[in-house]
């Protein structure tokens, strides 16, 4: 046999080794694949059981408090006399035997006279769905809700009732919030589901509140190529369950024996890869042995060709060195760009800052005026030994501070671009608040203020502060038209119909330019008493709440008009 027919020969002999050996670590993969994956769900099944037992454990244990202490004679003692100098103590021993997260005692008003907290005693919680609960029903109540930070309450709560009469209402709190932090130490994903259908307790915060579909579409699943790229890398996998955070899992669920709950945990294929890998590793080195037995044979043929291949790997060299001094070029390219996005980017910063001291100082020059005169007055008063009154001078003070700093929330939350709790408003007291703000200096001036509302309520949704602020600019602004006038006068006129529409109308000389009057720090008062931001910060805010904000001049002066939609019926059923 020749050179040739040898190498042929070797090279069908390293062919037939390839495939039979492709075909046996397939047929590896896939028996090895199903055997661990039933294995690691069965111990996630197992591991799903315990976590079930433990919660429906946590959530019985508590359940029982309330009834102990709806029956402790003291408590309701502490109830019916009035006097509960001793209850928030019984209470932490209660709590001590118990181990319970937290117990309040409400009284029959829902103001909390006992507590394991002390810091707790003294709120109100009439409105509570625990406390609502417990009135309308003679057994415990067990009530979930969601606090402001996203996460669950759970509580067990039941009436304290003395002579046929219900004396108070005392209130457990189960604890759930540790097992998410015990969940997240064994599993990837660990979800608990009400009977409705949402999650209430799980190890990534962002579910809470959300269907468990809607949880796992925060992230989306991996594109097609994504998945082709990852199949290639890792073949050892079966079709998975799910996708969380764009890492297939295995799904195991569990029923919990409380009101329909359900337990769903998610877990990774990371120790079925492991596993199957290390083995396949071991049959793949075998193969690879005599594979590299047949290529050294091979190689024998290819060492008279290396000389030719060293003539090429020369000039490659020298063509890799060039592709080198290319990157180093497009890095310093690169790092250029990246200093100059940066630079631009303090830049904008500056801008907003800048925009922000200015809205800042225009809105509060309206309130500092206010207290000035409401302290001369105050003072004035106190010389005249009228004390009372003069509270009531600090009293408006207190409240113009407070709607200062409410002010400068709003201006953050503008500059922002961020949402804001809207609320039913009714357009008819917003005018009302902002006259009183615009009091003091209308009273000076002697201007002729002329209103007319309508008598039924005109309803908008809206944050009532941005709102107000939104009147008070523009009565700012008409105070200001008609500062030359010898009889000034202002118009204001609110009407219902398709949309709520507030007229504002001076007898002043009306606007020189309609185009520019809406642009920032476009003003025509004089330096020092005005920046041009009223307008602008009033359009932007009358924009966000779906309305629009117009000005016209008329033979007797400007016309500045503000529609908003109205809050009609069907509105309010979707609020």
């Amino acid at each position: 046999m020749n050179g040739k027919g040898l190498t042929l020969w070797l090279r069908l002999a390293v062919v037939g080794l390839v495939a039979v050996a492709a075909a046996l670590v397939l047929i590896t993969n896939q028996w090895l694949t199903e055997r661990f994956t039933e294995t690691t769900r069965s111990r996630a099944e197992l591991r799903l059981a315990l976590y079930t037992g433990n919660l429906i454990s946590e959530l019985q244990r508590n359940s029982v408090v309330p009834v102990l202490l709806a029956n402790d004679p003291s408590l309701l003692g502490a109830l019916q006399n009035g006097v509960f100098s001793g209850t928030s103590q019984r209470l932490i021993s209660f709590q001590s035997e118990l181990g319970a997260a937290l117990i309040l005692l409400l009284d029959a008003e829902g103001r909390t006279v006992g507590a394991t907290d002390r810091n707790r005693i003294g709120t109100q919680h009439r409105q509570d769905p625990y406390f609502v609960e417990a009135l309308r029903s003679k057994d415990t109540v067990f009530t979930s809700w969601k606090r402001e930070t996203g996460a669950y309450g759970f509580t067990f709560s039941r009436a304290l009732v003395a002579d046929n009469k219900m004396r108070g209402v005392v209130v457990v709190e189960v604890d759930l919030m540790k097992y998410e932090r015990a969940w997240s130490g064994f599993a990837d994903a660990v979800a608990v589901i009400n009977s409705e259908g949402q999650v209430v307790l799980a190890t990534e915060p962002r579910w809470r509140g959300r269907t468990l579909d809607e949880a796992l579409q925060l992230r989306d699943a991996p594109s097609a190529i994504e998945r082709a790229l990852k199949v290639t890398a890792d073949w050892t996998q079966n079709p998975p369950d799910a996708y969380v955070k764009g890492e297939a899992v295995m799904r195991t669920e569990a029923r919990i024996p409380f009101r329909g709950w359900r337990m769903v945990a998610f877990t990774r294929y990371d120790s079925v890869r492991e596993q199957v890998n290390a083995f396949l590793a071991l049959e793949i080195m075998g193969f690879a042995i005599l594979l590299a037995a047949g290529f050294y044979l091979l190689s024998r043929r290819a060492r008279f060709q290396s000389r030719a291949f060293q003539r090429e790997s020369a000039e490659l060299r020298l063509l890799n060195a060039r592709l080198q001094r290319e990157i180093a070029e497009r890095e310093k390219v690169q790092h250029d760009l990246e200093a100059a996005e940066q630079t631009l980017a303090q830049s904008s910063k500056l801008a907003v800052l800048g925009e922000m001291s200015a809205a800042v100082s225009h809105e509060l020059n309206q309130p500092l005026a206010a207290m000035k005169t409401y302290l001369a007055g105050a003072r004035l008063l106190l010389q005249r030994r009228r004390p009372d009154e003069a509270l009531s001078s600090f009293q408006r003070i207190d409240d113009l501070i407070d709607r200062m700093g409410a002010i400068t929330r709003q201006l953050k939350s503008y500059a922002r671009k961020g949402g804001e709790a809207f609320a039913p408003v009714d357009l008819r007291s917003c005018v009302g608040e902002a006259l009183s703000m615009m009091e003091p200096q209308l009273k000076p001036r002697r201007v002729r203020i002329l209103r007319t509302l309508p008598r039924e309520p005109v309803m908008v949704m809206a944050d009532r502060i941005r709102l107000e602020q939104v009147i008070i600019n523009l009565l700012r602004n008409a105070l200001d038209a008609t500062r030359d006038v010898p009889a000034p006068q202002i118009d204001i006129i609110l009407t219902r119909g398709d949309t709520a529409t507030l007229l504002v109308r001076d007898n002043g000389p009306g606007i020189s330019d309609l185009d520019k009057l809406f642009e920032p720090f476009w003003t025509t008062k004089k330096p020092g008493e005005g920046v041009g931001l009223g307008l602008a910060i009033s359009s932007g805010i009358v924009a966000d709440l779906g309305g629009r904000l117009t000005a016209r001049n008329t033979e007797g002066g400007a016309v500045f008009e503000m529609q908003l939609p109205i809050l009609g019926d069907g509105m309010k059923a979707a609020e």
